[in-house]
C-alpha cells in the first residue's frame, strides 16, 4: 500500500509538532506545507513553504492537518472537503458552531474523515481514567472540575480563553463521562485589555446528572491542567500536564477517634499512583487520524462532537453576558 500524502496548513507553535510527528509516522510522507507567514520555526525542512491552501491541495494530497489561526479554520476545511481530502482541523472546529454544521455537513456529504484535534483525548492519564470509570472503579460519577491555568499566549489573538482553552476541558469532561452537556451557567473576566475573555468560571450538567465545574484562565503564573472526577467509592485527579493519575480511596478502616469519627460522611482511604505507558498524546491523535482514513475505529474527535463542544462554550459566553443566567443546551440530533 502507497504511503498517504499528507499536507500541513501553519507552522506556527501547534503546527511545527505536527511537522515533526507526520514526517516520523509509518505510511505517511509529508510533501507539502503551506503558510502565508513563512516558517518562523524552521520546520519545512527541505519543502518550499506554499501560499495557501489552494497550492497545497495541488500537491495532491491525501490527508491534510490544519493548524492555523481559528477564524481561518472553515475556509481551509472546505476546500478540503471539496477537494476529496481527509483532515485533522485543530481546535476549536470553526469561529462558531454555525460555521462548523457546515464543515462537518461538508465532509461527511463527501465521504471524508473529518476529524478535529480535541488532543485530551489520547492523553495517556484520561485514557487510564476513563477505562477505570468504565470498569466502574470508583461506582457512580458525582462530580466532574478541571482546572485548566497559564500565562497569556500572546500568540492567540482571535478567540478567548473560552475557546482556545476552555474547548479541551468541555470535550475531554463529556468524552471521560460519555454524556453530553445539558445546562451551563458562566462568568468571565476581562484583565488583558483585549475585547476576548482571559478568564472563565462555570457550572453545569451532564445528561446523564454528572456536576460539572470548569476555572479556565490565562492569568496565573504556573501551568495547571487537572481533571478531577469524584464518585461514590473514591476520587480520581488527572494530571495532564504530566500525564499522571492518582485514585484516592474512600475509608474502609473504622475510626476509632472519637472526634474524627463524629463526621458521618466519606473518610480518608488509600491513596495511589498508577503506572502505565505514556505515548505523545499528539503523535497518539495523528497515529489515531491515519488509522481512521484507511478504516478502523478511533477515539478520534469527530466533527459533530466538535460541533457540540462549541455550542457548549457559546452558552458558557452566552451565560456570562447574562450575568451568569443558567443556558439550556439542546441534545445533538446529528
Amino acid at each position: 500500500m502507497a504511503n498517504l500524502r499528507a499536507g500541513l496548513i501553519g507552522v506556527g507553535m501547534m503546527g511545527r509538532h505536527h511537522a515533526r510527528i507526520l514526517r516520523d509516522l509509518d505510511g505517511v510522507d509529508l510533501v507539502a506545507v503551506a503558510d502565508p507567514g513563512g516558517d518562523p520555526h524552521r520546520v519545512a525542512g527541505g519543502l518550499p513553504i506554499l501560499a495557501d491552501t489552494e497550492a497545497l491541495i495541488r500537491e495532491r494530497i491525501d490527508i491534510a492537518v490544519v493548524a492555523i489561526p481559528t477564524r481561518f479554520h472553515a475556509a481551509a476545511a472546505f476546500a478540503l472537503a471539496d477537494a476529496g481530502v481527509h483532515a485533522l482541523v485543530e481546535k476549536p472546529i470553526a469561529d462558531d458552531s454555525g460555521l462548523g454544521r457546515e464543515v462537518s455537513a461538508r465532509f461527511r456529504a463527501a465521504g471524508l474523515v473529518g476529524a478535529v484535534g480535541h488532543v485530551e483525548r489520547f492523553n495517556p492519564a484520561l485514557q487510564q481514567l476513563r477505562l477505570r470509570l468504565d470498569a466502574g472503579d470508583i461506582g457512580a460519577v458525582y462530580q466532574i472540575a478541571t482546572r485548566r491555568q497559564s500565562t497569556f499566549p500572546a500568540r492567540i489573538g482571535d478567540v478567548g480563553v473560552a475557546k482556545d482553552l476552555g474547548t479541551h476541558d468541555v470535550d475531554l469532561t463529556s468524552w471521560v463521562a460519555r454524556s453530553e452537556y445539558r445546562s451551563v451557567s458562566a462568568h468571565t473576566a476581562f484583565k488583558s485589555g483585549r475585547s476576548f475573555e482571559d478568564m472563565i468560571a462555570v457550572t453545569g450538567r451532564l445528561g446523564n446528572g454528572v456536576i460539572v465545574n470548569h476555572l479556565v484562565n490565562w492569568l496565573s503564573p504556573m501551568k495547571e491542567r487537572l481533571t478531577v472526577v469524584t464518585g461514590e467509592r473514591g476520587t480520581y485527579i488527572a494530571d495532564t500536564a504530566a500525564g499522571d493519575l492518582t485514585l484516592h480511596a474512600n475509608g474502609t478502616a473504622a475510626l476509632e477517634w472519637e472526634s474524627a469519627s463524629v463526621f458521618r460522611g466519606v473518610s480518608e482511604g488509600d491513596v495511589t499512583r498508577f503506572a502505565f505507558p505514556k505515548k505523545e498524546p499528539l503523535r497518539a491523535e495523528l497515529e489515531a487520524f491515519v488509522a481512521a482514513v484507511h478504516g478502523a475505529d478511533t477515539e478520534l474527535s469527530t466533527m459533530d462532537e466538535a460541533v457540540h463542544v462549541l455550542e457548549v462554550v457559546e452558552a458558557m459566553l452566552a451565560s456570562a453576558h447574562e450575568n451568569g443566567a443558567q443556558v439550556l443546551i439542546e441534545p445533538t440530533t446529528a
